[in-house]
This record gives C-alpha cells, sequence and structure tokens, in this order.
C-alpha cells in the first residue's frame, strides 16, 4: 500500500516558492477562523518511518501557523509517571480544547507496533491493542474531533541514502543516532507491522493519509493543502443542529424487571447495630489499603443516587477509614467552560489514581446517561454510544490493575421529600436544597428509567453496579464500606 509514496514526488523551487506564501496565509486564516468559531478541536498524528520527514514538518507547522494556539506533544516511551497509569491516560490529558490544533508527535500507536515488531507483544495482544485504538478514535470523532492521521513513508533505499548523507556531512551527523540505524535495521520487520496496522486503523472516522517523504518541498506542501482542506472542509460546513428536546421515556417492556423498585428501600439497623458494624467495616477497609501489596493497585470510588439519598453521608464515613495522604475526593457538577471544549471523558480520565492511592467521584462520567439524557442536553446518538465507551473506559481502568466500585444510592420518593423539606427547615443544610433539586422530582419516572438502562447496560464483571438500599441512612454507610472492603481485598488477591 506504500507504492505511491515511493514514486517519484518532486516540486521544483519555482512551484513551491510561488504557492508557499499563499497556502501559509490561507492555513493561517483557517486557524483564526477554527478559534473564532470553538467548534470543534484539531488533532493530527505525525507517525511514520524514520527519516521520512515528520520531525521536519512538525517544525514547518509551527512555523507556518500561529504558534500560540498549536501546540505540539511528543510521546516517547512512557515516563515512570505515565507508566503508573493506564495507557491512554497520557493522551487523553494532552488533548486539544476546541478552537485549537494539537499535534501528537507519536501516539497511541507507537508503544504497540515498536512492541509487536521487538517480538514483545503477541498477535492476538496487538489485534486487541488496534481494536482499543479504533475505539478510542471512533469516540473521539464522534465527539467532534478532527482527526488527522499521517503516515510519512520513506523506502529502504531513499532511507539508507538519506542516513548515509546525514552521517557524511558534519555538520547534520549528529542527527543520526545509534537507535535510528537499530530501527533501519528492522525496516522490512516493521513494514510487515505497519502495512496491516494502517490498512486496519485506517477508518471512516479518522483515515491514515500516507505522506511521501522522499522530497521535503513535495512533502511540506501536501501536508499544507490536505491540512487546508480539512480545515476548510469543517469549517464551511452547517453548524450541527441542537440535541432534540427528549422524548417522555417509555415505560417498561412487559416482563422487564425494574432494578429499582425491585429493593427493599428501608432496611432496619438500629444505633448501637450501626455503630458497631460501622467501625468493624472501617476498619476491614484500612487494612487492606494498609496491606503490602496496596501499591499494586488503585481504587476508584464511584458515587451516583438520587438527590439526598446520602451520598456525601456515605462519602465522609468511606474517607475516615483511609489516610488522609493518599485519597482524593472528586466532586462532579456541571463541566466547566474548559469542560465543554473536551470529549466528556476527558475530565474524569485526568483524575484517574495512580497504584497506591483512591480517587472517590461523588457524580461522575454517567452524567452522560443520566441527567445530560433526561434533559437532552446530549442528542439521543450521543448518550446511547456512551455505553459502551464507559463500559470501554472501565475496562482499561481495572485491566491495568484498579479496582472500581460503583454505587448507586436509592431513596423512595415520599423520603427524598421529607429530607427536602428537613434541609429547608434546618440553617445549617439550606445550602443543600435548591430549586434544581425540586424540579428534578418532576422527573422522578424519566430519572428512574434512565437509571434502570445504566445499570442494564454498565454492570459488567470487571466494573459491577452496588445498588444500595438507602432510606435508612445507617443501613446505606454501612453496606458501602463494607462492599467498598470487599472490592479491595479482591484486588488485593488478584495482585498477587
Amino acid at each position: 500500500m506504500f507504492e505511491a509514496a515511493e514514486l517519484d514526488h518532486k516540486v521544483s523551487k519555482q512551484d513551491y516558492a510561488k504557492e508557499e506564501p499563499e497556502l501559509r496565509r490561507a492555513l493561517l486564516q483557517a486557524q483564526r477562523d477554527l478559534g473564532s468559531q470553538r467548534r470543534f478541536p484539531v488533532l493530527a498524528l505525525i507517525a511514520g518511518v524514520e527519516g521520512a520527514g515528520k520531525s521536519e514538518t512538525v517544525h514547518l507547522l509551527n512555523e507556518w501557523l500561529d504558534p500560540r494556539f498549536i501546540e505540539v506533544n511528543g510521546f516517547g516511551l512512557p515516563t515512570e509517571e505515565e507508566a503508573a497509569h493506564p495507557p491512554m491516560w497520557r493522551f487523553w490529558r494532552a488533548l486539544p480544547p476546541k478552537g485549537r490544533i494539537g499535534v501528537f508527535f507519536g501516539a497511541w500507536h507507537t508503544l504497540p507496533i515498536l512492541q509487536r515488531v521487538m517480538g514483545n507483544l503477541s498477535a492476538g495482544d496487538f489485534a486487541a491493542r488496534m481494536e482499543e485504538i479504533m475505539r478510542l478514535e471512533r469516540m473521539l470523532a464522534q465527539e467532534g474531533v478532527l482527526l488527522l492521521k499521517y503516515w510519512f513513508h520513506l523506502s529502504k533505499g531513499a532511507q539508507k541514502k538519506r542516513i548515509k548523507a546525514l552521517e557524511k556531512d558534519k555538520e547534520t551527523s549528529w542527527k543520526v543516532t545509534r537507535y535510528d540505524r537499530k530501527l533501519f535495521e528492522h525496516y522490512d520487520d516493521f513494514i510487515e507491522v505497519c502495512e496491516p496496522f494502517i490498512r486496519e486503523t485506517s477508518t471512516g472516522e479518522a483515515p491514515w493519509t500516507v505522506v511521501p517523504g522522499a522530497d521535503e518541498r513535495y512533502r511540506a506542501l501536501f501536508v499544507g493543502r490536505h491540512l487546508l482542506g480539512a480545515l476548510r472542509a469543517r469549517l464551511d460546513a452547517p453548524a450541527p443542529a441542537a440535541p432534540a428536546k427528549p422524548a417522555e421515556s417509555a415505560p417498561a417492556a412487559p416482563g422487564q424487571i425494574n432494578v429499582i423498585r425491585a429493593l427493599t428501600l428501608k432496611q432496619e439497623m438500629s444505633r448501637e447495630d450501626y455503630e458497631k458494624e460501622l467501625a468493624e467495616a472501617q476498619g476491614r477497609l484500612a487494612r487492606a489499603t494498609r496491606h503490602k501489596r496496596y501499591g499494586d493497585i488503585s481504587v476508584i470510588g464511584v458515587f451516583e443516587g438520587n438527590d439526598a439519598a446520602g451520598k456525601g453521608g456515605a462519602v465522609r464515613r468511606l474517607a475516615a477509614a483511609l489516610d488522609p495522604r493518599a485519597y482524593r475526593i472528586v466532586p462532579v457538577a456541571a463541566p466547566t467552560e474548559e469542560e465543554r471544549a473536551q470529549p466528556y471523558l476527558w475530565r474524569f480520565w485526568r483524575h484517574v489514581p495512580r497504584p497506591g492511592r483512591v480517587t472517590i467521584f461523588d457524580r461522575s462520567w454517567y452524567g452522560r446517561v443520566l441527567v445530560e439524557r433526561v434533559e437532552g442536553f446530549a442528542a439521543e446518538p450521543d448518550w446511547r454510544r456512551a455505553y459502551g465507551e464507559i463500559n470501554d473506559f472501565e475496562e482499561q481502568l481495572v485491566t491495568h490493575g484498579a479496582v472500581v466500585a460503583k454505587f448507586w444510592l436509592a431513596i423512595s420518593k415520599d423520603e427524598q421529600h421529607r429530607r427536602f423539606k428537613d434541609r429547608e427547615a434546618t440553617a445549617f443544610k439550606q445550602h443543600k436544597i435548591t430549586e434544581e433539586d425540586w424540579r428534578n422530582r418532576e422527573k422522578w419516572d424519566a430519572y428512574e428509567a434512565a437509571v434502570c438502562e445504566m445499570v442494564e447496560r454498565t454492570s459488567t464483571h470487571m466494573a459491577p453496579w452496588t445498588l444500595v438500599e438507602a432510606d435508612n441512612k445507617l443501613h446505606a454507610r454501612v453496606k458501602v464500606i463494607r462492599t467498598l472492603a470487599d472490592a479491595v481485598e479482591e484486588g488485593l488477591k488478584r495482585a498477587k
């Protein structure tokens, strides 16, 4: 598939000098339009054969475009901090926001290809990594990212000739490293791995563009024209329509179980039993997080539930059993302007803990299939695809050694009403009740239907939901901490 890129593509100095100024002007205008519209981000992946002009092209983009609104990130082998997180963590943190251009010099494809060429990754594992990459790229494209993937190619003969020419000149010999020579020795192996990789991962949402790399002028104009064309096509297209108003949730199909209504929400527990069982559960959790193998796992607690269901109280009792230096509570509200400029999972990826740490999310990524669904903030195709994206996200966390414990705290409508009134009548609780809380009660059935579907589609073997009967706060707190202790103890066994 590289035959076309190995043809003798050339551009004369005169033709280059004639076209370059207008191309740069048009690119700068497109960049300004991108920044003023702020409708979508642009992410360009730079990959390919060594010596095919990748570095030169990155330098050229920085020269041609306004450097204030383009950010280049180079990804080599993972650092110690990056290796302590799931593989995609470092890429999510570097995504450009809407209105900006990001360049990834090397990306999520680099390490799997290198590992496969060097024999450190089996064919099956390599295929699994390709599937993971395609799911990520599909999600980014559906979230509005303009994803441009450039594969720079150079024939084996041209690469050999270039290395010799650089080594011969004293002023350029420093550009050829021992690593470059080693990679050249594996040229055929790389092509054998990369050709099917490019073919498989070149999708309708994110196709690869193969760039002939032999002639620097042709290469520069080729990339510049392609980037300009992609930018103008998206910028000049009509803006997407706003999400349609959500329809009322349909009743459950005959025979379908409503998992929330199947709960016995009022569970008995005396204050005396509570004090005893709480201390026992907290002790188990504390001992588990002090275990010698605890440094090999991380813990992620996800708390969702009805308004006034007692999430905050449960989180406080849970945190009391942990070392304050080793946990973090992330309260999740409506996304900020910065967060709205990114794909919805971005603000959660950046809080993923390293091994030996606990992160507790008070509300979470499930907002996409709950409040965003019910309130119409997300279009139906977007929240429907989110089930699979969330499952992929959580699978990556668990595969990397995280314990993911998800809790839905459920209360009855009558109990919620009682707690709302209590908050209004108690001075130090009045900040907890808002007009929005009362308004949400009017959509009780719609939220309940959304919760049931959420549990059905995202309660997996790796990351199951725990439904907590929370009309009795004492019972709810003990169940949460006991369940998390069970999960951490099981995670320690897997870490052996």
